[in-house]
């Protein structure tokens, strides 16, 4: 060791003044790395012969603090744009649970009186479907049988009128026909004893027997009969051409009779089948209409419902955006965080992320917490992002490339940082498991 030192100030006498110049340089360059180093602590390594030289390694990264499953903004739904907060049941640091109403919008009283409408539309269609079910009233009924049973009578009466009448036309032609013919028949005989007469004397006049006066007198006899018997058979066939015409009406009146009053007698039955029936399609129609009535129910029940804004966990409010009368802007009504447990998302340099790992323990320390905080990695991110949290550092690289690491903070921890929802930190990930064991020790 002597030889050694004495050979190497023999060394250092022969060194040039540059290289004299140059140390204090590089004295000062080694000094300021350590100090960046130890500031930072990445990769420290610190050599003590008590420790049996055991390597300490840590990932430094910034962060912020953030509720169990970060802060949100609770907001009225996306289609009431434009509604007021009518009433506000909360307030800064009040706690609240999952499901508890927090705010009434203004368009609660319009979507009310929206259900009792749908309920009454119900309503309607279960009376109504009932009303189908049971059939036609039993007045109904009965009315349109009466009306049925008059067409039947009225069709009776009208063919026992029109058969009458045909009965007493073809009586009076039978009657006037018989008298008709017998005066024709009379006319014959006169006729016929005329004609003898004439020729018997026309026979005596031609003998001289009778004048040709008395002749003439006899033969005009002939002729007058013969005119009388002409007129009898003209006026039978009048007779019989009349009333053979009105019972050719009276005949026509009966059959159109018939017919009328059949279609009427059919129509009656129709419609009271109608009545008396209760047809599948007609229950089914007023089925769809009353299934539809429910469903009209259930979309304003619904609606009502979005008109109380809810909170969808538990969790405390940490801060109000929108009071009684204002309308709901885009950060919503309030904010809401699970402050009872909190966390802290660290952005670690792409170039560290490998080191972390879950489970691994954590140290946390800021200017606006007195005293270190402890964590535990409890989630690591999928992807690399930019830098949210900055820091205070001037230089720093605004678009360094991170991932988001999620330390969940020991239970102490949480309770004392629960009101500083997104303070600003740095943390010190323990990537050797030794050292984790220590500093949760």
């Amino acid at each position: 060791m002597v030889q050694k030192s004495v050979h190497k100030n023999h060394s250092l006498s022969k060194l040039k003044v540059p290289l004299l110049i140059a140390l204090p340089v590089v004295t000062a360059l080694a000094a300021g790395a350590a100090i960046v180093s130890n500031a930072l602590f990445f990769h420290v390594k610190e050599k003590n012969p008590a420790t049996n030289n055991v390597i300490v390694s840590a990932v430094a990264a910034t962060g912020y603090l953030e509720p169990k499953g970060e802060a949100i903004n609770i907001s009225a739904p996306a289609f009431s744009e434009g509604t007021r907060v009518s009433k506000l049941l909360v307030n800064r640091g009040d706690r609240v649970k999952s499901g508890q109403v927090i705010a009434i919008l203004d368009n609660r009283d319009r979507l009310e009186a929206a259900v009792k409408q749908a309920l009454k539309q119900v309503e309607v269609a279960q009376a109504q479907l009932a009303q189908v079910k049971a059939g036609a009233k039993k007045g109904d009924i009965k009315a349109q049988k009466e009306r049925f049973q008059r067409s039947k009578s009225e069709l009776e009466g009208q063919i026992a009128i029109q058969k009458s009448t045909i009965g007493t036309l073809e009586a009076k032609l039978f009657g006037e026909k018989s008298a008709q013919q017998a005066t024709i028949d009379r006319l014959k005989a006169e006729l016929q004893n005329a004609q003898i007469d004439c020729k018997r004397y026309q026979s005596l006049n031609k003998g001289g027997a009778v004048s040709d006066q008395q002749r003439d007198k006899i033969c005009l006899q002939q002729e007058t009969s013969q005119q009388s018997l002409n007129e009898a058979q003209a006026n039978l066939k009048r007779i019989v051409k009349t009333y053979a015409e009105q019972i050719a009406e009276a005949k026509a009146n009966l059959n159109r009779t018939i017919v009328t009053e059949l279609k009427q007698i059919k129509e009656a039955r129709a419609t009271l089948d109608s009545v008396a029936e209760v047809r599948s399609v007609d229950v089914q129609v007023q089925k769809s209409q009353l299934e539809a009535a429910q469903a009209a129910v259930l979309k304003a029940q619904a609606d009502l419902d979005l008109a109380y804004v809810r909170s969808p966990r538990n969790g405390q409010i940490l801060k109000v955006y929108t009071w009684p009368g204002e309308v709901v802007g885009t950060d919503g009504i309030v904010k809401l965080g699970e402050t009872e447990q909190m966390y802290v998302k660290a952005e670690v340099y792409e170039t560290d992320i490998t080191k972390v790992r879950l489970g691994q323990r954590a140290t946390i320390k800021s200017d606006g917490v007195l005293g270190d905080l402890k964590g535990t990695v409890d989630e690591i991110g999928l992807q690399i992002g930019t830098k949210n949290a900055l820091g205070t550092d001037p230089v720093a690289d605004a678009d360094a490339r991170v991932v988001e690491v999620k330390i969940r903070l020991d239970p102490q921890a949480s309770q004392k940082v629960a009101a500083l929802t997104n303070l600003q930190v740095n943390a010190i990930i323990h990537t050797n498991s030794r050292e984790a064991n220590i500093s949760h020790s």
